[in-house]
Formats: structure tokens, sequence, C-alpha cells
């Protein structure tokens, strides 16, 4: 038994594994509570909707019947592999089901045939509808088996269930047939198999390389101590001061930001290392030099 995931919890589920989630009204707060209690909840219930294209189908489990007001389940799976969340809490997805279905779920063992309608599944399933005609013709493409397979090992993973907490309906309830088109067993497997291989965290984007202004960078370096004027400030002179820290022709005292004496003198060993000399090995940056400088140790230089 657990307690129900909160719509937080559920769009973080979902998308940590992959999921193409799309977010459908008021979905956070729609449900049926008013009706009859929501939880403890024990499992995951598959469905198909014995309906055609995707925005009818959502429409209709979100609205509802005449004869049974929505939502219809908490989402629906579409054709392409996508995800509509419509409802948080009490669905009319399962109706009255059997008690040692339950039980089987609960204690995550293999299910017996059901033979009886006592107990509310509403209260303890999540119901997952698919878009399907449900008559063993129409296909169930490959995108929307991977959702489905996605969807329920998102949901077993967060509350640390195996894949036998995964139902389909006419597991639950006497004379139902959905879905059809596939087994419940092969789904299970499918799910017990991503359950085994916990998702890889997505990596983090690579920091982008800082960029130096070699106009801006001049003006820093011509503005020193040793020539005329007031220092000129850029924030690049950092970045060319730890590259030359790091190349051991700077000591680290003196990567202050400011394109001082130091920091010329340290330029020009550099450009001499690079076989320039004379007025060339001037400690004033050039493009040649400073974009072999930024080529070593990491940043990007543009004119």
């Amino acid at each position: 038994m657990a307690t129900p995931m909160t719509a937080t919890q559920i769009l973080t589920a979902l998308r940590d594994e992959g999921v193409t989630v799309v977010e459908v009204g008021d979905w956070e707060h729609h449900n049926r509570n008013s009706k009859g209690p929501w939880g403890p909840v024990n499992g995951v219930m598959i469905h198909h909707t014995v309906t055609s294209g995707a925005t009818a189908t959502v429409k209709i489990c979100y609205d509802g019947r005449s004869d049974l007001p929505g939502p219809l389940c908490h989402g629906v799976i579409t054709k392409d592999g996508t995800v509509h969340l419509v409802g948080n809490g009490r669905a009319n997805h399962a109706g009255l089901g059997d008690p040692d279905v339950l039980a089987a779920v609960i204690a995550e063992r293999s299910a017996p045939t059901d033979n009886e309608a006592t107990v509310d599944g509403n209260r303890h399933f999540y119901g997952f509808e698919c878009e399907n005609l449900g008559d063993g013709r129409d296909p169930w493409p490959a995108a929307q088996l991977l959702a489905i397979e996605k969807v329920s090992a998102a949901i077993c993973r967060h509350h640390d269930w195996d894949a036998l907490s995964v139902i389909g309906h006419l597991e639950w309830q006497p004379g139902k047939i959905d879905p059809k088109g596939y087994t419940m067993d092969s789904m299970r497997a499918r799910v017990a198999n991503r359950l085994g291989v916990k998702p890889q965290p997505k990596p983090l984007p690579k920091p982008s390389k800082p960029v130096v202004d070699l106009s801006k960078l001049v003006a820093a370096a011509k503005s020193n101590p040793k020539a005329s004027g007031t220092p000129v400030t850029y924030t690049g002179v950092k970045t060319v001061e730890a590259a030359l820290v790091n190349a051991g022709l700077l000591a680290k005292a003196y990567s202050d930001g400011h394109f001082g004496t130091a920091t010329v003198d340290a330029y020009a060993k550099w450009q001499r290392h690079l076989g320039y000399s004379g007025t060339a090995a001037d400690g004033i940056p050039g493009m040649t030099s400073l974009k072999k400088l930024g080529d070593k140790y990491g940043f990007t230089v543009i004119a």
C-alpha cells in the first residue's frame, strides 16, 4: 500500500523516465474525490479507449461521458507515445473488481482469474487509457507500447513496486477485454526489464568556453602602467591571465584582472615561446598568439 503521488511527483517521475508529457486543463485538481476515497494506491491499470484520434480521445477522457463523469483515467497515452495527464486523484476508470486480484497485486504475485466484482478499483489504481479501437486489428505502434512501459515503470519505481503491480482492465473486472492486441504478460516483462536498469541521469551541458575579444584585450594591454593613459578594465583579462598562470608564465598573485606590467611580461614570454622576437614579442596580444593560447587553455577568441 502506498500514499498517492502528488501532481509534482507524477510529472517528475514520468519525465525522469523519459516520457513525453502534455498537461491538460486543470488536471492537477481534476478528480472524483468527492465521490469516494483515493488511496491507498496499490498498482497501475492499463486500458484501451475504443476511440480514434488523439484530440477526441483526450477530450472524452478529461470530460467523461453523460453516464460517466471525467476524469476517466489519470493519463491518456496516444498512438505517438505522448502521455496526456487529465486527472490527479480518484478517476472513473477501474470500477468494481476482484478482491483476490487486488490481494495478489498488493503481494506482488501473479493474479488469479477474476470472477467477482466487489472491490472499488478507482480507489486503488492509477489508470491509463490508451488510444486504440480495441478490436484486435487496430495496431499498437512501438512508440505507444514504449510509453506504456515507461509510465508503468515510472510509477512502480516511485513506489518501489515490481512489475506485478501492473495489470490490465481485463485482469481486474470480469467481462473486460482491454487492453486487446498485446498481452499484459509481455508488457510486465518489458516493465520488469526497465525496472532492472536505473534511468541514466541526463548529462549536464558542457560549460561554454569563455570568449575573449581581441580588440578589448589589446586596449587593456596598451593602457598598462608601462604606457601612458588610464588603465582599461576588461573581464577577458582574467581569462587570459588564468591561461598564462596555467602555462607557468605568470605568478598567480598577478592574476588580478588588470593587464599590468607582470601580465605584459608574461604574455611576451608566451610570444617568444611561439617563436616571435623583437617587437613581435612586445607583450601586446595578436590574433595568432592569442588564438593558440585559447586553443590550449580553453577559451575562444573573437576579433
